[in-house]
């Protein structure tokens, strides 16, 4: 039988570590990915404390009806890098969950066009984590959206 990796990252291994490991592990390829990333088309690029970039590209399975790419791809992508970004402030045995968050929708990205998704943590307390977000253009570097984020920061 063929050996399989794990669509996610273990309970034990999320809390053995602080949140910055975890996602140096992530970017590294040392732990798996986060199965949404696939299903979405991006990957974590740069991890520091307090700041996670992601790239990815929409393609057409991302778009809605009207063939434009769905606000919802923005929203996932924005959510995970400001929420990930607030996950590199967590110590060992601690995790996040989103409170809130918020997209402004700039201007429409093109399918196919490659972007950065960027998170930077604007305050890191015991119990929650305030993020903002940028959805950037690689090759243009226009703005396409910005986001805002609340986190919940709590014992595992």
């Amino acid at each position: 039988m063929p050996e399989t990796t794990p669509a996610f990252a273990s309970r034990d291994t999320v809390l053995g570590q602080s949140g910055l490991a975890f996602m140096e592990g992530i970017r590294d390829g040392r732990l798996p990915p986060p199965p949404i990333s696939r299903v979405l088309n991006y990957r974590v690029t740069d991890v520091s404390e307090g700041r996670v970039v992601f790239v990815g590209t929409p393609l057409p399975d991302h778009c809605n009806p009207l063939g434009t790419v769905h606000g919802g791809w923005y929203g996932t992508l924005l959510d995970s890098a400001m929420s990930c970004a607030v996950h590199t402030t967590v110590p060992q045995g601690q995790v996040y969950t989103t409170l809130e968050y918020k997209v402004n929708v700039t201007r429409s990205i093109p399918v196919g066009l490659e972007v950065a998704v960027e998170g930077l943590v604007q305050h890191a307390g015991r119990t929650t984590g305030v993020a903002n977000g940028w959805i950037r253009g690689v090759a243009d570097g226009k703005t396409y959206a910005t986001g805002s984020a609340t986190c919940l920061i709590m014992a595992g």
